[in-house]
């Protein structure tokens, strides 16, 4: 295992220099680009960005054109954790043991900090030096648009905050989920068929390889927050319980939840397996999601 730490953390450190280098190249007198730059190198896994990497390593693709993939999905996942704990969405005034970005800055700041890094994305993605097809970037942008917004990630956050403290079926809780987490995830898999051009069947597989992906990430967080040392954390847990959040670990409790997770794991890396030799990587970082205290 220490070998994929190892791993994620040059993944990490390669995704990190993309995008130090993309906000090197901002105007340094816009304002935003302070709170931008804060909430992005908050110390992150760039867990996104390894799923990213590990997938492509499957079809061969060039090493660059992967981290700067996996650079725009982390701007993605930075504005919905900006957006996540502003007062009206979770009220989280500590992320990764540092003040939110609406704590650091105000509120409008962290707002357009969070719009900012969204569009930043789709800039990634359009760049000339992302050497890749006039066709494939547009897919590309498409795909990460579509899972982004009001029928990806925005939904689930919608529906994650709408129906605090309300009764709802298992599956309901499991869409939820699919949308606030697992669509991002699945664009990290997807992404490779896409540069590929692979077929629809193998788009489709790839898709729902890393929807499942994110939804064993999501409940991770849940457990973490259900059992999890704030210290560790950097911010307070136990905060699901209270808000009356739609969880699994709410639903079914946490050692129920605990073999649901397991279960999943296996799941996942039976499917992955399936991919070729060159899919170990890719297996082993589900296997890292569930050793995970943070």
């Amino acid at each position: 295992m220490k070998k994929f730490s190892k791993q994620l953390s040059s993944i990490a450190q390669s995704t990190n220099l993309h995008l130090k280098k993309t906000l090197s190249n901002k105007n340094q007198y816009s304002y935003l680009v302070k709170p931008m730059k804060y909430s992005v190198f908050s110390g992150g896994k760039r867990f996104r960005s390894y799923v990213v990497a590990n997938t492509g390593k499957i079809f061969n693709i060039d090493y660059k054109t992967l981290i700067t993939v996996g650079a725009a999905v982390e701007c993605v996942h930075s504005y919905s954790l900006i957006h996540d704990d502003l007062p009206a969405m979770d009220n989280d005034s500590m992320r990764r043991g540092k003040p939110s970005t609406h704590k650091k800055f105000n509120e409008y700041t962290a707002i357009l900090a969070g719009n900012s890094l969204l569009t930043l994305a789709f800039e990634i993605l359009s760049n000339k030096n992302l050497k890749l097809s006039a066709k494939v970037k547009n897919e590309l942008i498409t795909t990460l648009a579509v899972y982004s917004g009001h029928s990806g990630l925005a939904e689930g956050q919608y529906f994650d905050l709408a129906l605090e403290n309300k009764k709802i079926s298992r599956n309901k809780i499991i869409n939820i989920q699919n949308n606030k987490t697992g669509k991002l995830f699945s664009f990290c898999c997807e992404a490779a068929a896409i540069i590929k051009e692979q077929s629809l069947k193998k788009r489709r597989l790839l898709k729902n390889i890393g929807m499942e992906i994110g939804l064993l990430f999501q409940i991770k967080d849940d457990l973490i927050d259900f059992k999890g040392d704030k210290k560790i954390v950097g911010k307070k847990t136990k905060k699901d319980k209270k808000r009356g959040k739609q969880t699994l670990v709410n639903y079914l409790g946490y050692k129920k939840t605990l073999i649901f997770a397991n279960n999943l794991k296996n799941r996942i890396i039976r499917k992955i397996t399936k991919l070729g030799t060159k899919s170990d990587d890719l297996a082993k970082s589900v296997e890292l999601i569930l050793s995970r205290d943070f």
